[in-house]
């Protein structure tokens, strides 16, 4: 009976599993899903990680360096330095390493970082400057701004070119405009409001200002022809990227990837700083205004003595005391050996020449316990009162 229920069961659960198995198989639909899982660490440490790749799917060599270091080692022929980074920190010499590169053939593109102070004649800018180029807001222009109305695209910025009948569109930010009061630029782009490029010829080599390149980075690259007037800048040359000039100083990057350890640090200053300045006892209540007694007055002396110069300092100077008195009382003092100043001592002090040699026999340099120290100093004073 047991053998068959136990059948019976095995047979109910098999098929329970075929029922669901086959109900699984008529209901379940397979489907995909894609799960964005962010850009790649590449992309994030690189912003112009796109615009590199599209290069290069171009047939361009491109490399990118954080620094300008790596100027010297760069043909300026058939080379294009794209000078996106930040520029702040960027010295004379170096400005005029890369205007020099520049002229002896290079293709120099960077980005306008600092307006124009009519005031002082110069922005923050030295690259600028040197150029010949000015930057400025272009709700400050005092031209009045050209008809847009026949403008399709009044925010974004057109670049004609010979022979074509449509002009290729940039989106680059039209809150910034380019002048070029010496007229030294040779070709330009223009929104409907401002201009956002300007480019010029220097010696053998051309400089290209834009006013920023955020439409170069990877969100932006896809958008408009903004790809292609990229490449458009650096064809049929080698490529270097340029996007870091200036590093974070020291404590910047500490605090940037340790940011734990440092407040640690500070807290356990902190605390370093508010033990040390703890007092150590019970605050000691203020003495009366009054006049204090010469007991008073000499206590203190003694305990100031005793902080300032210690326990030897005290007994050394009264064991020589005892040796100016016995001076003066035994003519010839100094001549005797220590065993018979000590046995004069004793004739003139009435007392133990074992006592006397403890009195002035050299003390060990650890401290005294106070009651030793009482002690030594009491008989001190009783052999120098008796002389």
């Amino acid at each position: 009976m047991n053998r068959r229920i136990g059948w019976s069961l095995a047979a109910l659960a098999l098929l329970l599993l075929g029922g669901l198995s086959l109900f699984l198989y008529l209901k379940a639909r397979p489907y995909q899903e894609t799960v964005d899982h962010g850009p790649s660490p590449a992309a994030q440490a690189n912003p112009y990680l796109a615009a590199e790749m599209f290069l290069r799917e171009r047939g361009l060599a491109v490399n990118h360096a954080e620094t300008l270091a790596v100027l010297p080692q760069i043909d300026p022929h058939s080379h294009t330095l794209l000078l996106f980074g930040e520029r702040a920190r960027m010295t004379p010499r170096e400005v005029d390493q890369v205007l020099n590169w520049t002229r002896a053939g290079g293709r120099l593109v960077f980005v306008a970082e600092s307006l124009w102070d009519a005031q002082t004649g110069q922005s923050n800018d030295l690259l600028l400057d040197k150029v010949q180029l000015h930057q400025s807001l272009s709700k400050d222009l005092k031209d009045p701004p050209r008809d847009v109305e026949k403008d399709r695209f009044p925010k974004l910025t057109k670049l004609y070119l010979e022979d074509e009948d449509a002009p290729a569109y940039a989106g680059f930010d039209t809150d910034f405009h380019l002048d070029d009061p010496n007229n030294v630029a040779q070709a330009w782009a223009n929104s409907a409001k401002a201009t956002h490029m300007m480019q010029r010829v220097y010696g053998l080599g051309t400089i290209t200002v834009v006013t920023d390149a955020e439409l170069w980075k990877t969100g932006a690259i896809g958008k408009y022809d903004n790809a292609w007037l990229l490449w458009y800048l650096s064809a049929d040359t080698d490529v270097t990227l340029i996007y870091n000039t200036s590093h974070d100083g020291l404590w910047t990057l500490l605090w940037r990837y340790f940011p734990q350890a440092i407040v640690a640090l500070l807290a356990l200053i902190a605390l370093w700083l508010w033990q040390a300045g703890v007092r150590h006892g019970p605050v000691q209540i203020p003495a009366p205004v009054g006049r204090r007694q010469l007991l008073e007055h000499l206590r203190a002396s003694a305990d100031f003595l005793l902080r300032h110069n210690g326990q030897q300092a005290l007994l050394q100077a009264l064991q020589q005391d005892i040796l100016r008195r016995a001076r003066r009382r035994h003519p010839g003092f100094d001549q005797l050996n220590v065993a018979e100043q000590w046995l004069a001592l004793s004739r003139l002090t009435r007392q133990p020449t074992r006592a006397i040699s403890q009195a002035l026999s050299p003390r060990p340099k650890q401290r005294l316990s106070s009651a030793e120290f009482s002690r030594q100093v009491a008989h001190l004073q009783t052999l120098r009162n008796a002389l």
